[in-house]
């Protein structure tokens, strides 16, 4: 998990980059488009049914176009606004799992974790400083990207339970190409050759980032995964400097902070909770 939130802000760069020449819908629609295509070779040499109707559809169609969403969002926030401050609302995402897995996943959810959660909006006001000249209601955009996202979160953790994760995340590259297709061909700009290569680095970094989330949560509840998500800030901030000469200002590190912060007591507290949970398990079996 940690890995994929480094190499995510690959993506948000590439994306920036060709939103100065192309339409938030095309570019989104390119980066499933050619995440789609990087995958068909391996699945090919996994030698998986990939064509097969998948488990789970409805849960496997739900989980596609949460991410979709999630990424014209982000991608429409970020056209015209720095990716630290975008980034930053999106990490609202983890917050919203810690509330929501307790219904779908039957994860706990307790004062602490909701403590954590309420800790974490206040950064969010900070961030968007929504009284002051300062607001930009693009930004918005991420926010609405992140409670997508964390619905793909969510969904995720459910799939990686009953199905493989290539197929998983062909299915999800699919959906994304064949519903992204009629609005991007609306307003559709030739690229050249270098925005091409572009294009289809932007699908490589996806399958590469996505194709790890899947497998981290294999391995570890939604609750506990979702903050990792905060290392993304790292490579965004050092990426959006380099390529674009940005540096968050203080009211954004501020509010940074406070959402990161409130991130770690919620994964604390669900860890120690799950932690909890197998023991228990665990004694009863031993009874048995």
């Amino acid at each position: 998990m940690s890995t994929a939130m480094l190499v995510v802000p690959m993506l948000d760069i590439i994306a920036k980059i060709l939103s100065k020449d192309f339409p938030v819908f095309q570019i989104s629609w390119a980066r499933f488009f050619f995440h789609t295509l990087w995958l068909l070779p391996v699945l090919y040499w996994s030698k998986l049914r990939w064509w097969e109707m998948p488990k789970n559809p409805g849960v496997q169609l739900f989980r596609s176009i949460m991410l979709t969403l999630a990424t014209v969002l982000f991608f429409t926030a970020i056209s015209s606004n720095p990716i630290p401050n975008a980034l930053t609302l999106l990490f609202v995402s983890p917050l919203v799992v810690a509330s929501i897995a307790p219904f779908v996943l039957g994860e706990r959810f307790d004062l602490s974790m909701a403590l954590g959660v309420l800790i974490g909006f206040v950064g969010v006001v900070i961030v968007l400083q929504p009284n002051t000249d300062e607001f930009r209601p693009t930004l918005l955009y991420a926010f609405a990207a992140g409670i997508c996202y964390a619905l793909y979160i969510v969904t995720t953790k459910k799939l990686s339970e009953r199905s493989n994760p290539l197929v998983t995340l062909f299915y999800t590259a699919a959906v994304g190409t064949v519903v992204l297709a009629p609005v991007a061909l609306e307003g559709w700009v030739m690229p050249n050759v270098e925005s091409g290569l572009l294009m289809a680095a932007m699908g490589l970094v996806a399958a590469i980032a996505h194709f790890l989330i899947v497998k981290a949560f294999e391995f570890a509840s939604a609750s506990e995964l979702s903050p990792f998500n905060y290392f993304e800030i790292v490579g965004a901030i050092v990426l959006s400097y380099l390529v674009f000469d940005f540096f968050p200002e203080q009211e954004a590190i501020y509010g940074m902070i406070i959402i990161i912060i409130s991130g770690m007591i919620v994964s604390w507290r669900a860890i120690k909770v799950n932690n909890k949970e197998d023991d228990r398990s665990g004694s009863k079996v031993e009874r048995l």
